[in-house]
């Protein structure tokens, strides 16, 4: 298998921020960067939590980092929503049609401007759903999301591995072939190498699809 080229760190370092600068939807002038073998740490202000994310996205989307450290905060203004009011509004986007998470599964908790979400769920993209749908009130500083997956019956370790190692090949042949997939009582392990970070989410983002997947234990390294 080919070998990644790492880049040096300076050299990464100038890549995010130019890729900060690119975002239209983040403000690179409040963020600093300083990358350290591959891990880029952005610190600094933002006016919002929306943009908090986008500012990691972009961090992750340059060739050559490895993982990102958040230490952005979030600077409101004077006139900052009170807990209550979040965690009002925030129910109220629950009771939307538009969310696809099942009525009445998720309970919010607020504190410091945090939301907390907890409650359970049957997929991963329905707890991805409840956290993209509070993630862009305003006032927000941060959102943890405690949601858990429930196990549905019936469903075996091969035939969850075949169904990833399949879905694994249909979206990238070329990487498919150096991930192995194991399962385990609702977690799928994943393991190998592959050339980029962005192939290596592809990998367990695949890995979520499955039914019965309750955590995906990501070990794939980079080749290099």
């Amino acid at each position: 298998m080919t070998q990644i080229q790492h880049r040096p760190d300076h050299q990464l370092k100038t890549a995010v921020t130019d890729e900060l600068a690119w975002t239209p939807s983040v403000n690179a002038e409040e963020i600093g960067v300083t990358v350290t073998d591959g891990v880029a740490t952005l610190a600094g202000h933002v006016g919002t939590y929306p943009e908090k994310e986008e500012g990691l996205r972009a961090a992750s989307r340059v060739h050559g980092v490895t993982a990102t450290v958040d230490k952005i905060l979030v600077r409101h203004g004077h006139d900052v929503p009170s807990d209550v009011d979040l965690a009002r509004e925030a129910m109220i986007v629950f009771d939307r049609r538009t969310v696809v998470v099942p009525k009445d599964s998720v309970q919010v908790e607020v504190r410091d401007q945090v939301i907390t979400l907890r409650g359970s769920v049957d997929w991963n993209h329905q707890r991805e759903a409840a956290r993209r749908a509070v993630s862009a009130l305003p006032g927000i500083s941060g959102v943890r999301n405690l949601i858990t997956l429930r196990p549905p019956a019936g469903v075996t370790p091969a035939d969850t591995t075949a169904k990833i190692t399949a879905a694994l090949a249909r979206h990238a042949p070329g990487f498919a072939q150096h991930v192995e997939v194991g399962f385990d009582d609702g977690q799928v392990t994943l393991t190998g190498e592959v050339l980029t970070p962005a192939e290596r989410r592809s990998a367990e983002q695949t890995a979520w699809f499955a039914p019965g997947v309750t955590a995906v234990d990501n070990q794939v390294k980079l080749s290099g």
